[in-house]
């Protein structure tokens, strides 16, 4: 399974508290700090590896993008860390099918929710 260049999920519920809690589990990442106009950064750390965090609160449509800049994460895809947030977080989280090629439908991407259920949804006009 090939490895993702970098991780990317959308959180429909952020509490920074929970969220730098799993962060700091995870990936012993430091608490996640303002870096402007709803955005937070922190840095954690995978296999030696540093790790670029960044969160967007209400990137799209409401959502929270969190985003891991860094090939060497825990997870190989957005799937696997969606999954992960969903039931650690308690949050529904949506991320990307796979890697984009051009011709791809832009707006199909992954649902999660924290009971594990999990499909194919269009974003937006998905509903909830």
């Amino acid at each position: 399974m090939e490895r993702y260049p970098d991780i990317e999920i959308y959180l429909s519920e952020v509490i920074i508290e929970r969220l730098d809690t799993w962060l700091g589990e995870k990936l012993n990442a430091s608490p996640l700090t303002p870096a402007g106009k709803r955005k937070w950064r922190s840095h954690g750390h995978c296999h030696g590896e540093r790790i670029p965090i960044l969160l967007v609160e209400k990137a799209a449509d409401g959502y929270a993008s969190l985003w891991f800049d860094s090939p060497t994460t825990p997870w190989q895809r957005d799937a696997d860390c969606a999954r992960q947030a969903a039931r650690e977080l308690g949050c529904e989280v949506r991320c990307s099918l796979g890697g984009w090629q051009p011709g791809d439908d832009p707006d199909r991407f992954w649902q999660v929710h924290p009971d594990a259920s999990e499909g194919v949804i269009e974003w937006p006009d998905s509903g909830r």
